[in-house]
């Protein structure tokens, strides 16, 4: 028979979680724009996207969040160039965010974030065809966010989408 041990992970609370998964997302963040990481930063930058998608998780996440954290996890394969996990992690983030659209929890700027995810993620795995069809949806999906500065952000993005 085997003994049931609880861990520290295990013992860390709701809001201890969501405030881990918010700052691996930002650190993640952080070393997304840095330009002259080492590989000990982009090692460090792929572990911390996963570890803020588990705390958000764990941490009362919605639909959203979920979609939010594996846009961020598309985007750093995107960045190191691995088109493939790039592929499957900007899928997984269109598909939570259509769901979460569905379900009322959403913004209005995630189904135009995760769709600009995908389109890069296209556009590192060397399939131009899809990535200009997939900027073309996310740009007119834009005209369907509120906020400027929200749209602003989501636009900057597509311009610096690798076609």
């Amino acid at each position: 028979m085997t003994e049931e041990r609880t861990t520290t992970f295990d013992m860390l609370g709701e809001a201890a979680h969501r405030q881990l998964g918010m700052d691996l997302f930002n650190h993640t963040w952080t070393l997304i724009r840095k330009v002259d990481r080492t590989q000990a930063e982009d090692d460090d930058m792929v572990s911390a996207a996963h570890a803020a998608a588990l705390h958000w998780s764990r941490g009362g996440a919605t639909l959203a969040n979920a979609a939010r954290s594996q846009w961020q996890i598309a985007r750093v394969y995107s960045t190191l160039g691995r088109a493939e996990p790039a592929l499957w992690h900007a899928r997984r983030s269109l598909e939570l965010a259509q769901a979460a659209t569905e379900s009322g929890v959403a913004e209005d700027w995630d189904v135009p974030a995760a769709l600009e995810g995908l389109a890069r993620a296209h556009a590192v795995a060397g399939d131009r065809v899809a990535s200009l069809e997939l900027r073309a949806r996310a740009r007119a999906a834009l005209d369907g966010i509120a906020d400027p500065d929200h749209r602003a952000v989501i636009e900057q993005d597509l311009e610096t989408t690798p076609v």
